[in-house]
């Protein structure tokens, strides 16, 4: 399963906090009530009524006004007006003189009081009104007559422009929220639509930032600073201009990301140079962009490299790659709809066919940037740029944080059912590359689906590593309606054993999970004889409370599969020692044997005395025939290769008479190996060395079994976490990392044809990561692996089943 932040993580708390002073501006446009036509000039902009109160930075009460339009327009004569929150009262009037310009700002000062301890920056207009921090109501009136207007209609039909903000009663539909003592509300980006709640958000107070360009007054004014967008990006993987401050960076803002923990635009300079290996485009962080796409902008601040998920020594640590962006920022807008830079087309030939270069393990930031080693090198020299991508196909599906993926190359490594395949070390598919809309929303893909048309946005990182387009445009989705696999039946002389990680299933889980889990089993699975599961957790869940049982989990899941038309399945299972497994700390996951009692017997052997969690089982000869001594029972639990991990469940069962011996597995995870997508190269897998250490074990266990009768009807299975060509699987089949042992057991998901070889979709990639293995005396093998999960949106589990029939 992937580990993911939780969606209540800030980009703060993932490793970077900024703050800066961002200042709106809007176009014109929206729809608007029928009691109302939106504001197509001068709006206003900002409104603050906390200066000066406890906490506050500033000592004054400000409202700022900016003029969407093409023309400067003239302010005398006019006034702005405040109103307290309620509907009766009435309005005190400061007014105006003095002009605003095209894109301009215009900054009036109000009442000043005790706290605070920065001035406003210079004023356009003085006035003396004690705003509420909290609740009120302010118009931009051309004239100068104090309002006398006491409903919203009348007062909208009165102003220019009507902002009511907490709980004021005289507003444009709904009042904005979030005003307070630190926080003023401010335009969000969008064109006015006439309802305050929807056109405002909260943030830091941004008085007359834009007014600049600098931010405080540093005296950017309107022209371009001496930097562009490339001198920034450098032809480097870091910036030459790391942790400075620039100032009035040129660009046109291409988009917007209103969603997500990493807030704020992309800009673009039209005018690039000619190296490929310098971007053109640049991220500028902003919890409030209050800028629109196609406006020209000139933004200063500070140049940072961020990296997802890193901070303070972490950056040092983590794999994954920088952006490089502006963060601190203040933007001066010169002017508005502008045309965006032509998105750059990608095409099956645009990307390298590598995905990454070898660097031995080295750092890929200590070399150049050169577009045509690598996809990571490509996607580099376009960080921040307007890409698009025509009539692609997804290959991998919609998840809950708006990821999916597509490939820009259809024909490279294809799975049957329309992914793309992982089909060696370090071989990542070059053409597969992360989509995620920007105003946060699902376009709800499975693989095979194509986003017909242009796809396209600016190229960005994830927050969890890998490239992607942020997109503005998403191609109009058709469906493949890719069929679920359903495995053929077992006959009355076949045994089926199957193997499916269910994903972390606990009691407190929805029914709708265990129905769809119980229908996996009967439906596409047809009722297997045995079921090797995994991460069935205890029977409070992830509730790290001492209990380890997990009797209500498998009472639950045996139950739906019973109303699902399955068989009344028994169940044999080991509890770990509290919190020595691994998994979700508190949830105790570990693996089940489910079986038909009509069709199979399992053999119970060993003392009800014995500690099972604890002790090994082992191989004895009765009879002649192999036998375990605990059944079920641990495979050398206490061996260090098992440390904070699931200990395999070995088992005997008997099927028409005849011995089978199963053991189910959940190998040690890949979590803390360096990020394929990130800047080691290749990426180290440390957890490697533990998984296989882990098959030595379960090699030499099955060796022991063989021993007695090298005939044995042996089957290994389960989420082995690792891939069929990995040193891992090698150690499993032949006791050797290089594979050239002799091999005493077969990894079924290899006798596939090569485009089936997949059992798991992760981050678009098609990959093996469940198998089934079978010792040489086990005859009349049919397998399948049943796709019903990994490929979908919305999916039970981010792991396929699959099958196994034999007839021993």
């Amino acid at each position: 399963m992937r580990v993911h932040v939780l969606p209540g993580l800030t980009r703060a708390t993932a490793g970077t906090a900024v703050c800066g002073l961002v200042l709106a501006a809007l176009v014109a446009g929206g729809d608007a009530p029928a009691s109302a036509t939106p504001a197509t000039s001068v709006v206003i902009n900002e409104v603050y009524g906390g200066g000066g109160n406890s906490g506050a930075t500033y000592t004054n009460d400000f409202i700022e006004l900016t003029n969407r339009s093409d023309a400067a327009v003239s302010l005398d004569g006019w006034s702005v007006q405040y109103h307290s929150g309620g509907a009766t009262g009435t309005w005190q009037v400061t007014p105006l003189s003095g002009s605003i310009a095209p894109g301009g700002f215009y900054l009036v000062g109000e009442a000043k009081g005790a706290g605070g301890t920065q001035a406003l920056p210079t004023t356009q207009a003085s006035g003396g009104i004690a705003m509420s921090a909290t609740s009120g109501t302010v118009a931009l009136v051309s004239g100068t007559t104090a309002l006398t207007c006491a409903d919203p209609a009348s007062c909208q039909s009165a102003s220019a422009d009507l902002v009511g903000y907490g709980t004021a009663a005289l507003r444009e539909t709904a009042p904005a929220a979030g005003a307070s003592n630190t926080a003023s509300v401010q335009r969000s980006g969008k064109a006015d639509s006439d309802d305050n709640s929807a056109d405002f958000t909260a943030g830091d107070p941004t008085p007359g930032a834009a007014n600049t360009g600098g931010g405080e007054g540093d005296g950017g004014g309107g022209e371009p600073g001496p930097l562009r967008i490339h001198d920034i990006q450098g032809a480097g993987w870091l910036s030459p201009h790391g942790n400075e401050h620039v100032t009035n960076v040129p660009g046109v803002v291409t988009a917007i990301r209103t969603a997500g923990s990493s807030r704020g635009y992309w800009i673009q300079d039209p005018t690039p140079d000619a190296d490929p290996a310098t971007s053109e485009g640049l991220f500028v962080y902003s919890t409030s962009p209050g800028v629109v796409v196609g406006d020209s902008v000139l933004v200063s601040g500070t140049v940072k490299d961020y990296y997802p998920l890193a901070s303070g020594d972490t950056v040092q640590k983590t794999s994954n790659l920088s952006v490089t962006e502006i963060s601190g920022a203040s933007v001066s807008v010169l002017s508005h709809g502008n045309a965006l830079p032509a998105a750059e087309v990608i095409t099956p030939s645009t990307v390298p066919s590598a995905y990454a270069p070898d660097l031995g393990g080295a750092n890929i930031e200590s070399t150049p940037v050169t577009p045509g080693r690598s996809a990571l090198d490509f996607w580099e020299s376009r960080e921040g740029m307007r890409v698009e991508v025509d009539d692609a196909r997804v290959v991998g599906p919609s998840n809950d944080y708006g990821e999916q993926y597509v490939t820009t190359k259809p024909s490279q490594a294809p799975t049957y059912r329309g992914g793309t395949e992982l089909r060696a070390e370090n071989a990542v598919p070059s053409g597969r590359v992360e989509v995620v809309p920007v105003d946060g929303s699902s376009p709800g893909v499975s693989v095979g689906d194509v986003f017909q048309g242009a796809t396209a946005g600016p190229v960005d990182y994830s927050l969890y590593g890998g490239y992607t387009i942020a997109a503005t445009q998403v191609g109009t989705v058709r469906h493949k309606n890719l069929p679920p696999v359903v495995a053929t039946p077992q006959s009355r002389k076949q045994l089926a054993v199957a193997t499916y990680n269910v994903e972390n299933l606990a009691p407190g889980d929805p029914a709708a999970k265990f129905t769809r889990l119980a229908q996996g089993v009967v439906t596409n699975l047809a009722k297997p004889d045995i079921v090797a599961v995994e991460e069935v957790q205890d029977n409070t869940g992830a509730t790290d409370d001492g209990v380890v049982a997990a009797d209500q989990t498998l009472t639950k899941l045996t139950a739906a599969i019973v109303a699902a038309g399955g068989p009344k399945y028994d169940w044999r299972e080991i509890d770990p020692v509290d919190d020595q497994d691994g998994g979700q700390p508190g949830g105790n996951i570990r693996v089940v044997f489910l079986f038909n009692p009509a069709r199979v017997s399992f053999v119970d052997r060993g003392s009800s005395s014995v500690n099972r969690s604890t002790a090994p089982t082992a191989v004895q000869k009765i009879k002649g025939r192999p036998a375990l001594s605990l059944s079920p029972g641990r495979v050398d639990p206490a061996d260090a290769a098992w440390n904070a991990s699931r200990k395999p469940l070995a088992g005997e069962f008997r099927f028409r008479n005849e011995p089978v011996f199963v053991i189910a597995n959940h190998f040690d995870s890949k979590l803390g190996d360096q990020n394929a997508d990130g800047r080691f190269q290749y990426p180290a897998q440390a957890s490697a060395e533990q998984r296989a250490a882990q098959a030595t074990a379960v090699h030499d266990f099955v060796g022991q079994i063989q021993k007695v009768d090298r005939k044995a009807n042996v089957v290994v299975l389960g989420d082995l976490n690792d891939y069929q060509f990995s040193p891992a699987l090698s150690v499993l089949r032949t006791g050797s990392p290089t594979g050239h042992g002799r091999p005493i057991l077969t990894d079924l998901i290899s006798t596939l044809p090569r485009d089936e070889q997949y059992t798991y979709v992760f981050d678009g990639i098609s990959e093996v990561l469940d198998h089934i293995l079978v010792s040489p005396g086990v005859r009349g093998v049919r397998y399948q692996v049943v796709h019903i999960n990994a490929e979908y949106t919305g999916q039970t589990s981010d792991h396929d089943p699959q099958v196994l029939r034999l007839t021993p």
